[in-house]
């Protein structure tokens, strides 16, 4: 008889709180793979996410067992990271999320794309990614479901009084003429 380790795909655990609709708050740990679609390395939790896989795996330290949460229902994920990777290119732009359940998180994203392409509106419609990372103070990240956002606006540190979703500061200057 076989025995079942053979079967089992090496992993390593992420501790992480889970925000779950209708659930609240779920916290444990998902697994992720020792290498990535893209190379070598662990793979990200945001890559675990944003993959065509309907559900993620998590064991639940508040209640016992493995759930498996179907990816639409997650609304965001938090975890820590000591040392956040720093992309070579990339692009940080404060701004501030408003959820459909009335939560306001502000902090960075950050994303590399074309410089064409370069804009937070850019990276808010990239149509394979279902969830967007956010940098919060302390080493804290947060990725968001983009299915559960409202608004998406720039934080201008100078101009924290304007609107939280003006359109025409998102998509550049209003143009006029018919």
């Amino acid at each position: 008889m076989l025995q079942q380790h053979i079967y089992s795909i090496p992993k390593t655990p992420r501790q992480v709180t889970l925000w779950v609709h209708p659930d609240g708050r779920v916290v444990g740990s998902v697994f992720l793979s020792f290498h990535t679609s893209k190379g070598t390395g662990v793979e990200g939790l945001c890559d675990a996410l944003n993959s065509a896989d309907p559900f993620l795996a998590l064991q639940r330290t508040d209640r016992e067992g493995l759930g498996f949460y179907n990816k639409r229902a997650i609304i965001r994920v938090e975890y820590e990271e000591e040392d956040p990777p720093e992309y070579e290119g990339s692009r940080m732009m404060r701004c501030r999320v408003s959820m459909m359940d009335g939560l306001i998180i502000e902090g960075s994203a950050q994303y590399m794309l074309p410089p064409n392409r370069a804009r937070l509106y850019d990276y808010l419609n990239l149509r394979d990614e279902s969830f967007i990372t956010l940098h919060l103070e302390d080493h804290h990240i947060c990725l968001v479901n983009k299915a559960h956002v409202v608004c998406v606006s720039y934080i201008d540190d100078q101009q924290e009084e304007e609107s939280p979703c003006d359109l025409p500061e998102i998509l550049g200057p209003p143009t006029t003429g018919r």
